[in-house]
């Protein structure tokens, strides 16, 4: 039995410490020697502080900048250890009345906005962190922060534009645009006056 049992043994060592330690040593290594920022999150830093990752939306809700879609990570939501959606379906009563309320949010929030509110302006993505939005959103936004900011509208439009993304590999979701991007853009070119 032994005879049987040391091949096994040797087996399952060689291949734990082939698995388990050189082959993601390995890949950890390359991945920092050529991909750095993104292995280390993507962080964005400001004066030599992280102030977040391009990869995880983060809540702003002061009217000179744009806001973010909701988010169901955590129980406050935008919570990065409990990224998930909502799991609710279309006929959840919880999903109605929340999606509801985030109509009503965006609404008070942007008083001059009469269009049709932009989907993810009220509904979470499936991570429940994502850190864009699209660009009808963003210019559902525009005039609110163009008044907080006395600036013009169009000013803000401009800056949507700059940062505009397409679709992901061309067509694949709608166009969008990072909303920390955009609000770090927002305070370098347009800065708030007391």
């Amino acid at each position: 039995m032994l005879q049987q049992l040391a091949p096994a043994l040797r087996m399952t060592l060689f291949l734990t410490l082939l698995t388990g330690l050189v082959y993601p040593g390995i890949v950890t290594g390359l991945c920092q020697v050529l991909f750095a920022n993104q292995a280390n999150g993507s962080l964005v830093t400001q004066n030599g502080q992280v102030i977040g990752s391009r990869l995880l939306g983060q809540n702003f809700t002061k009217p000179e900048y744009f806001h973010p879609r909701p988010s169901a990570a955590g129980s406050d939501g935008y919570d990065p250890t409990a990224s998930q959606g909502s799991n609710l379906g279309p006929t959840s009563q919880k999903l109605i009345d929340r999606m509801k309320a985030s109509a009503g949010q965006f609404r008070k929030e942007n008083p001059t906005y009469t269009g049709k509110i932009p989907a993810d302006a009220i509904t979470a993505s499936g991570s429940g962190l994502d850190p864009h939005i699209t660009i009808a959103n963003a210019q559902a936004q525009a005039v609110r922060i163009a008044q907080a900011r006395g600036i013009s509208a169009p000013q803000v439009q401009s800056l949507i534009d700059s940062l505009a993304q397409g679709r992901d590999l061309g067509f694949l979701g709608e166009p969008h645009v990072n909303v920390l991007a955009l609000n770090q853009s927002l305070d370098q070119r347009f800065p708030r006056k007391p």
